[in-house]
């Protein structure tokens, strides 16, 4: 049975995986916090669809602005409910 192999990651790009796998739960966490369940899934679907979508990018540049990108949505997400209490 042949198993999967996967790449070995350099120390950079393994703290940057730490990175990007705390900014998805971190974002998922304030997805619960959403009214409305319609709401709720519609916003894991779509964040969920982007991080596989952007799963693939290797260069740390491209991966630094998707971080950024992500903490901002994140940010926008937490004022706007913040605002609606």
């Amino acid at each position: 049975m042949a198993g999967k192999i996967t790449p070995t990651l350099s120390l950079k790009q393994f703290m940057m995986r730490k990175q990007v796998l705390g900014l998805y739960r971190s974002i998922l966490r304030t997805i619960r916090e959403v009214p409305g369940e319609k709401n709720k899934k519609e916003l894991k679907d779509w964040v969920r669809a982007d991080f596989r979508s952007n799963m693939h990018v290797i260069d740390e540049n491209a991966v630094k602005v998707l971080l950024q990108h992500g903490k901002t949505f994140q940010e926008e997400l937490r004022r706007s409910l913040s605002m609606s209490r």
